[in-house]
C-alpha cells in the first residue's frame, strides 16, 4: 500500500484560514483516527487528501511523490462517506462493479475483485439485492466493498458510522477492525468523532483543534500521557477533572502538590523555580478512590447520580464552583444526592498542567 506525508499544509477560504502547519507522517499498513471538536478541520483535511479539496499551502507527498495537484482518480485513494452513496436502481454487485467498469476493467477482474471483497465483508448472500432491501450496517458494507474491489493505495473514512443506530455502530466498528485485521498492509484514515471509534480502531490518533495538530501518538498514549488539557479532556468519558493547586515540593523524579484535600506527591519531574507555582491537577473519573481520611484529593457535595450498574457517575457541586466534576466509581453505591463525599486517587493516576494548559511531562 501507501505511505503519506503532510508538510506545512494548510488550507484557506479567502481570508479565513481553515488549517494550518499540518505536519504529519503516515507509514504503510497504519489506521490513522483524526478527532477533534466539531469545526477543528479533521474533515477537510481527510477531503484534501483524497483531493476534493484543494491545498493552499504546504506539500502532499502519497509514495514520495508530490500531489497537490494530481486529480482525485489518479491517487490511488478511495474513499467511504458518511452517506453510504449507492446508486439505488443498482444490485449490491452492480454497485460495487460500477467503478471497474468506467475504468473498463475486464470481466475476469472485475468478477475476482466482487468475489473477494464480498467474502472479505461476509456479502455473498445480499449480491444480487438492491439497497432498499438491505439494513444499515449491510450498506455501508457494500460501500466500503465498493472501495475494496478498487484495490486502492489508501482508505479514507469520512464518519461512516455516524448514520448507524447504537447497536449497529458496535457491529460495523468490530467490521472494520476485522477488516483492517485481514489486510495488514492497508493505510487507512478515519475520521470520527466517536472517541470509542479511535480508541479501539486506531494505530494512532491525531488530534486536531482550533486549525492545527495538538498530539499524535497511540491511543493509549495519549489516555495516559497527554500533552495539554485540551487532549486530556477531549480524550477519555467522561473527561478528565482539572483542580486547581500549587506546587510545594519538587524533584527530579516526584512533585508535591498542595490542594485543598492535602499534599500528594505525584511521579511527574520538576524544577527548583516551579516551586511555589499555581498548577492545574489533572484527574480522570474513573481514577477516582473513596477515602475516609484526612489527606483526600478532592470533596464535595453529590448533585446527581447515574447508577449505571456496572458503574456509578457521580456529579458534584463544589464552593470553587467547578464546572462538571465527575467521579466514576466501580458497581453499585448506597449514596443519596446531597451526600458528602471525600476523594483520592493512586499518585501515578494523577496528571500535572501548568497554568497555560501543557503537561509538565512535557517540558
Amino acid at each position: 500500500m501507501a505511505t503519506l506525508k503532510l508538510t506545512d499544509v494548510g488550507k484557506s477560504y479567502g481570508s479565513v484560514e481553515v488549517l494550518r502547519n499540518i505536519n504529519l507522517d503516515i507509514d504503510t499498513g497504519e489506521l490513522i483516527v483524526f478527532v477533534g471538536p466539531s469545526g477543528c478541520g479533521k474533515s477537510t483535511l481527510l477531503r484534501m487528501i483524497a483531493g476534493l479539496e484543494t491545498i493552499t499551502a504546504g506539500e502532499l507527498q502519497i509514495d514520495g511523490v508530490r500531489v497537490n495537484e494530481t486529480p482525485p482518480a489518479q491517487r490511488g485513494i478511495a474513499m467511504v462517506f458518511q452517506t453510504y452513496a449507492l446508486y439505488p436502481h443498482m444490485t449490491v454487485r452492480e454497485n460495487m462493479a460500477f467503478g471497474l467498469k468506467i475504468a473498463k476493467k475486464p470481466k475476469e477482474e472485475i468478477d475476482a475483485a466482487i468475489a473477494n471483497a464480498s467474502r472479505i465483508l461476509q456479502l455473498e448472500p445480499y449480491l444480487d439485492r438492491l439497497p432498499k432491501a438491505l439494513s444499515g450496517g449491510q450498506r455501508q458494507r457494500v460501500a466500503i466493498g465498493r472501495s475494496i474491489v478498487r484495490d486502492p493505495k489508501v482508505f479514507l473514512f469520512d464518519e461512516p458510522l455516524s448514520n448507524l443506530d447504537a447497536a449497529l455502530r458496535v457491529a460495523t466498528r468490530i467490521e472494520i477492525a476485522q477488516l483492517k485485521e485481514s489486510m495488514p498492509d492497508s493505510t487507512m484514515i478515519y475520521v470520527t468523532h466517536d472517541q470509542v471509534e479511535a480508541m479501539t480502531l486506531a494505530t494512532r490518533i491525531v488530534v486536531l483543534e482550533g486549525g492545527g495538530i495538538r498530539q499524535v501518538g497511540a491511543p493509549l498514549t495519549l489516555y495516559e500521557k497527554p500533552c495539554n488539557t485540551f487532549v486530556a479532556q477531549f480524550i477519555g468519558s467522561p473527561a478528565m477533572n482539572i483542580m486547581s493547586a500549587k506546587v510545594t515540593g519538587t524533584g527530579a523524579e516526584t512533585t508535591v502538590v498542595t490542594d485543598k484535600g492535602g499534599h500528594v506527591t505525584a511521579p511527574i519531574p520538576s524544577t527548583e523555580a516551579d516551586n511555589g507555582q499555581p498548577v492545574q491537577l489533572g484527574v480522570r473519573p474513573e481514577d477516582f478512590v473513596e477515602t475516609d481520611g484526612e489527606d483526600y484529593v478532592f470533596e464535595g457535595a453529590v448533585s446527581v447520580i447515574e447508577a449505571l450498574g456496572e458503574t456509578t457517575n457521580l456529579y458534584f457541586e463544589t464552593e470553587s464552583g467547578e464546572p462538571n466534576f465527575i467521579a466514576k466509581l466501580p458497581g453499585i453505591r448506597e449514596i443519596k444526592r446531597g451526600d458528602v463525599i471525600r476523594l483520592t486517587a493512586p499518585p501515578e493516576k494523577m496528571h500535572l498542567f501548568d497554568m497555560d494548559g501543557e503537561s509538565y511531562l512535557y517540558r
